[in-house]
């Protein structure tokens, strides 16, 4: 009995110690993120980038929905970087934006970033980024390889429920919920 009174108490502070620890992000090293800038926080900026990463983001799921690994993603972008370089220049002519932009693949510095309880270290990373204007403003990014943002966009929710296997078992068999 004492030894289920000890495992149980060691349960519970692990599961108090995830609980209240912000948790930093693991994306793996192998992973490519792709990333717009808006030029600036205005309402017409940042309606600007939205439409952009609508467009370049439908893009890149037709193109690496077939992939099978990182290297065949990699190929694919840099293979359609000018279609891509394309497809945004197309759609800021069409909504009327006069400011010049840059797409740029390769590594690319990302800030620390803190999103729904999750830390994301700074540093630079393998990416596709498109800078529009001056780059002043907040910013969209997800991660291509693995597909994580190409699944987000099609899920019901933007929530994210983490699951932690002690906590099911508390929840379980001591909680019994």
């Amino acid at each position: 009995m004492k030894k289920i009174i000890v495992l149980l108490i060691i349960f519970m502070i692990v599961f108090i110690s995830i609980k209240n620890k912000e948790t930093e992000s693991i994306i793996p090293d192998s992973a490519i993120r792709f990333r717009v800038v808006a030029n600036s926080n205005t309402v017409y900026d940042q309606n600007t980038k939205i439409q952009v990463r609508n467009t370049i983001q439908n893009y890149l799921l037709q193109i690496i929905k077939d992939t099978k690994n990182i290297d065949e993603v990699r190929k694919q972008i840099k293979s359609h970087e000018k279609d891509i370089y394309e497809l945004t220049s197309n759609k800021l002519k069409e909504i009327g934006y006069d400011k010049d932009f840059k797409l740029h693949y390769g590594l690319n510095y990302f800030p620390k970033k803190k999103y729904k309880g999750l830390t994301y270290k700074e540093g630079n990373y393998e990416s596709l980024v498109i800078t529009l204007g001056k780059g002043n403003g907040d910013n969209f990014w997800c991660v291509l390889f693995p597909p994580l943002c190409l699944i987000e966009e099609n899920s019901e929710t933007d929530e994210i429920e983490y699951k932690f296997y002690i906590k099911e078992i508390i929840d379980k068999y001591i909680l019994k919920k």
